[in-house]
């Protein structure tokens, strides 16, 4: 369902910047005409950060961040562990009125806990990083893969999240205190993410589903293959799944998706859409960023 854009990948590291190694699984926006990524830079010393890109037409991006936009500063962001990686990880955004909010994982190279941070709309597109820190949404748990419906539900705020190895969702009044979780979606006995799941970027509102990409894994030959699927939700009842891909609509099968950091991996942060068009955007071999697009009328045939 999904076609490689043929100019992959559409991101890479700058050489010269010693903070991006490595960079990949980027949340999506579309804001003020342009299509805004905010992505996960892997450094040279085992730290990871948010970078920025930005394009007018979500193919050929021309503006890159010569910085990071978000870098850890707080505990669980920093190391623990002295040798594995740390610090802000996989962010996924949402607009909610006047602000963009940001689910990410923090971690400390132990565990990884899903944080919450966000910033005006108008600070964002100035480039003015005035970030709001809210903290761990559920402390000592290990947890990532979250994302926050873009708008309320029945009068809540709307999170799912993956605590391995199923999706999990948790409602909230004031993005503080979060309901305890439940399961909305489990792995599926031989299948293709028979392993674990997680989320890719936020549910994208259609005219009458909730369209939700996320990704799943099958251990095949003691390897990890990461492919995404898709689900349709309930606009009323985020807890009802109306329909799951049977087979996967990305699998890694370039070069760039089955050689890198992590061999065999597509694993995306974010979608956004344009005309008819879904541009997902993905990190391919957890080293480059690519584009993958696909009609919208063939997620809801």
């Amino acid at each position: 369902m999904l076609r490689r854009y043929k100019g992959n990948p559409v991101i890479r590291p700058i050489k010269t910047h010693a903070w991006e190694k490595y960079v990949y699984n980027t949340a999506a926006i579309f804001e003020a005409g342009r299509v805004h990524l905010v992505y996960r830079a892997l450094g040279t010393n085992s730290v990871s950060r948010f970078g920025y890109a930005s394009s007018l037409d979500g193919f050929e991006f021309d503006e890159r961040s010569e910085k990071p936009i978000f870098v850890p500063r707080v505990n669980p962001e920093l190391r623990m562990v002295r040798f594995n990686n740390f610090g802000v990880e996989d962010p996924r955004i949402t607009k909610i009125g006047d602000k963009f909010y940001m689910v990410y994982a923090a971690t400390n190279g132990r565990i990884a806990q899903v944080a919450l941070a966000s910033i005006e709309v108008n600070d964002f597109l100035l480039k003015k990083w005035n970030w709001r820190r809210y903290g761990v949404l559920f402390p000592n748990w290990d947890n990532r893969n979250a994302v926050l419906f873009p708008e309320k539900i029945n009068g809540k705020y709307v999170l799912y999240h993956r605590l391995k190895p199923s999706i999990w969702i948790s409602y909230s009044k004031d993005l503080k205190n979060w309901s305890k979780p439940k399961i909305v979606m489990e792995p599926r006995k031989g299948k293709w993410d028979n392993l674990k799941i997680g989320a890719a970027g936020p549910p994208i509102k259609l005219e009458d589903y909730w369209l939700f990409i996320y990704h799943g894994v099958e251990q095949i030959e003691g390897r990890g293959i990461y492919r995404l699927g898709y689900a349709l939700i309930d606009l009323k009842n985020p807890e009802k799944i109306l329909y799951r891909s049977k087979d996967p609509i990305l699998e890694p099968i370039k070069d760039y998706e089955k050689k890198g950091q992590v061999p065999d991996v597509v694993f995306s942060c974010g979608a956004i859409i344009l005309g008819k068009k879904v541009l997902v955007y993905y990190g391919g071999a957890d080293t480059v960023i690519c584009l993958a697009t696909g009609k919208v009328s063939d997620f809801v045939a």
